[in-house]
């Protein structure tokens, strides 16, 4: 069964009020008991809607969101702006995951390519070892025989002479043979040597992109499993949590700009931004500097002179500094893994 099917026939059961129907609450509610019983404490829909509000800074959404949802005292105002934020995070999230599989997929393509032109200049460099040892053996039968027709024709007649010189010139067309098959693999050589190189860098890339795609998908990833004593071991990876952090970013696009800001501010931070010299002054990059605790630059998509003042005042102040791959969120998520 898909999982698109299993969701249909769950959220079918869900409808029910016969025994599936409440095996199916009773197991979410056995999953989500650390929020439920934290929601407990809540007599009011305002103080849901302050947990709610909390637990989203945190970025610990889905037990609160099963906990605000089920509560009494949740009204359906709250019920609507619950699920309208989940619903636009996940778009939020969904575009820019979508548009990395889409470079993903793209730079799959380019290294199948890039492995098939390989095997073709190396089947091409085989063969034109093969052709240049052929040519070198008859080279070398050519010259002993025009040295034993030196040595035995003390008088050559007419007709000997003309066979010396027909070997000597085929011995001639045959050296310059091998002398542009020689230069001909060198090249090939090279260029094989090109390829190879280039093909080394797109994997690197393409190992950089999977990563950025499995720190996205771990921020919005169910991390409840805690029991009560707070085991450190089943703690997750990597929890998104910003809450009083100030981070400056210099460059990017200014639409891309306002998502990175959205999401770092709900998650307790801030954003500060910078377009590197486009249409703010550098001037301005100093204070932001020393405003911020870390500092990210997309490589991609920010000058060089931008570049060099960041890493200046960064190390003149001691502020550390993250470039990121891309101006896109998975790259921004992925950097921020390292605060």
């Amino acid at each position: 069964m898909s999982e698109h099917r299993l969701h249909g026939e769950v959220v079918h059961l869900a409808r029910r009020k016969d025994g599936g129907g409440k095996l199916l609450q009773k197991m979410l509610d056995r999953r989500h008991e650390r929020e439920i019983r934290r929601f407990d404490r809540a007599r009011t829909v305002d103080d849901v809607r302050a947990l709610w509000r909390e637990s989203l800074e945190r970025g610990e959404i889905p037990g609160a969101y099963w906990a605000a949802m089920t509560h009494p005292a949740t009204d359906w105002t709250l019920v609507q702006d619950i699920f309208g934020e989940v619903h636009m995070l996940s778009h939020l999230v969904g575009q820019s995951n979508r548009a990395d599989i889409r470079r993903l997929r793209q730079l799959e393509i380019d290294l199948a390519e890039r492995e098939e032109r390989i095997a073709a200049q190396e089947a091409r460099i085989h063969e034109l070892s093969e052709q240049r040892d052929t040519l070198s053996a008859r080279q070398r039968a050519s010259e002993a025989l025009q040295s034993v027709t030196r040595v035995t024709a003390t008088r050559p007649d007419d007709t000997s002479r003309e066979a010396v010189q027909s070997l000597e010139a085929r011995l001639a067309r045959e050296c310059a043979h091998a002398e542009a098959l020689e230069e001909k693999l060198a090249i090939l050589t090279e260029s094989a040597s090109r390829l190879s190189h280039d093909l080394a860098a797109e994997m690197a890339r393409r190992k950089v992109v999977e990563a950025e795609l499995s720190t996205t998908e771990a921020v919005m990833t169910v991390h409840n499993s805690l029991d009560e004593t707070g085991d450190a071991a089943s703690k997750p990876r990597f929890v998104c949590d910003l809450t009083g952090r100030t981070l400056l970013y210099v460059g990017g696009r200014p639409r891309q700009v306002a998502q990175l800001r959205r999401f770092v501010e709900a998650r307790g931070g801030t954003l500060l931004s910078h377009d590197g010299g486009i249409e703010e002054s550098r001037t301005l990059l100093p204070g932001l500097v020393n405003r911020s605790e870390r500092v990210f630059f997309p490589v991609e998509c920010v000058s060089h002179e931008a570049t060099a003042l960041v890493k200046r005042f960064c190390e003149a102040g001691g502020t550390p500094f993250q470039p990121v791959r891309s101006a896109s969120l998975a790259s921004f998520v992925h950097g921020l893994s390292s605060v």
